[in-house]
């Protein structure tokens, strides 16, 4: 039977990773992850064709990405307490019928209004706050030197936004936009499946606490910190995941097909990295490596803005992404050196903020589209927010090493 080797402080330092651990709930949580994030975006590649279908504006093509988003984000709290109060691996069960049978239902009974792109986007939330599941998963396996590497692996799991943006405008040429909803079915299915076989919840998991005590980090500054500093992260991953097919669309006239390569090249290289910056967060520590994270966005961002070619865009996204990415596992890098107890409720707190500032850039890029005429607005916002988040990682950053980074013994 499969043990949490790192309970044992004699072993901890002389156990190698795939040793500290359980090798097959990584896996399994990483398949989830996977697949759920490549429904979560799903509206993002279909958004051009659906748009067509349903006349829609360009600040309802930006509400209708952005949904999922925010409903993952609010989900995402929901399946925090729900991890602490019975175990990761049920939670997860939980989620991924619903959203099997969301899409399943859509595909049958039709989406032919923007509220119903709403309301389909409600579901898809349920797979967005996978995170809130998986990266506990695996995380309540591993030791505290071990959990960049951990909480990166299975966050790759964003990688699945690649899938969608490959995938999802050629079978919607081929059979119709409605038909993709069915068609994901199938896979989300068969995940289903392993996962049920493979999982395991964790012997050392923390035990079920009050809903009072939930609520606890949030009486620290600590907590809102990370917040914010994943709220431009990984909002800004998902956000641009959800966006660029429209944008490479609107900006540049390419075909929905030609959208999802450019945007695939993008998220790929923002989910590649995730677990680079956890490993090189262990290695420098999270600080450092959030500190060029967000200088690097900011810089990106903002000279999107000006971008007149789809190659300059492209390159400048790319770019963006491989910051962001890496400012992802550099964030769950910290998150457990801090909040050990409460990596459930916590995870699901952080995901929460990141999934706040997705739906804002998302949204907000169509707002500014629609008001302006051009997205440029939007770009560069976000940029001066990774420039407030780069302020506030500086002012907090001296508090942090001598408080929690010193005792545990990890770089932050």
């Amino acid at each position: 039977m499969a043990t949490a080797l790192w309970q044992d402080d004699t072993t901890t330092d002389k156990t190698g990773f795939w040793a500290s651990g359980h090798t097959p709930t990584l896996i399994a949580a990483f398949l989830y992850f996977d697949l759920a994030f490549m429904v979560w975006v799903l509206l993002g590649p279909l958004a051009p064709e659906i748009a067509k279908t349903l006349a829609l504006t360009p600040a309802e093509k930006g509400l209708m990405v952005a949904t999922p988003t925010l409903a993952g984000a609010i989900l995402r709290v929901v399946n925090g307490l729900l991890v602490d109060r019975i175990g990761p691996k049920k939670a997860g069960a939980i989620s991924q019928i619903i959203v099997i049978a969301g899409l399943f239902s859509a595909w049958t009974l039709g989406v032919n209004s923007f509220g119903g792109t709403l309301a389909l986007g409600v579901i898809l939330g349920f797979a967005g706050a996978s995170f809130a599941i998986a990266l506990p998963l695996a995380s309540h396996w591993y030791p505290p030197q071990h959990q960049g590497k951990a909480m990166g692996l299975a966050g790759m799991g964003n990688s699945g936004t690649v899938l969608a943006a490959l995938f999802a405008p050629a079978l919607a040429k081929l059979f119709g936009w409605n038909a993709v909803l069915g068609l994901a079915c199938v896979p989300l299915t068969l995940v289903f499946v392993a996962y049920m076989m493979m999982a395991k919840d964790a012997p050392n998991a923390p035990a079920p606490k009050s809903l009072a005590q939930y609520l606890t980090p949030l009486k620290t500054a600590d907590a809102w910190s990370l917040m914010g500093f994943y709220a431009v992260t990984f909002g800004g991953f998902v956000g641009l995941a959800a966006s660029l097919p429209i944008y490479f669309t609107d900006r540049f006239g390419l075909t929905t097909i030609q959208a999802g390569y450019c945007t695939a090249a993008c998220v790929f290289a923002g989910s590649l990295v995730r677990p680079m910056g956890g490993a090189l967060a262990d290695a420098i520590g999270g600080v450092k490596t959030l500190t060029a994270v967000f200088l690097v966005a900011a810089l990106a961002l903002a000279g999107v803005s000006t971008a007149n070619s789809v190659e300059a865009a492209l390159a400048l996204f790319v770019c963006a992404m491989l910051a962001l990415g890496t400012g992802n596992g550099a964030v769950f890098q910290l998150v457990p050196q801090r909040f050990a107890a409460e990596i459930g409720v916590m995870t699901g707190l952080v995901g929460f903020a990141g999934g706040i500032g997705g739906f804002y850039l998302a949204s907000s890029l169509g707002i500014a589209k629609q008001m302006t005429g051009s997205f440029s607005s939007g770009f560069l916002i976000f940029a001066g927010l990774a420039l407030v988040a780069l302020a506030g990682l500086a002012l907090v950053k001296g508090g942090w090493r001598a408080r929690w980074g010193a005792a545990g013994g990890v770089r932050i």
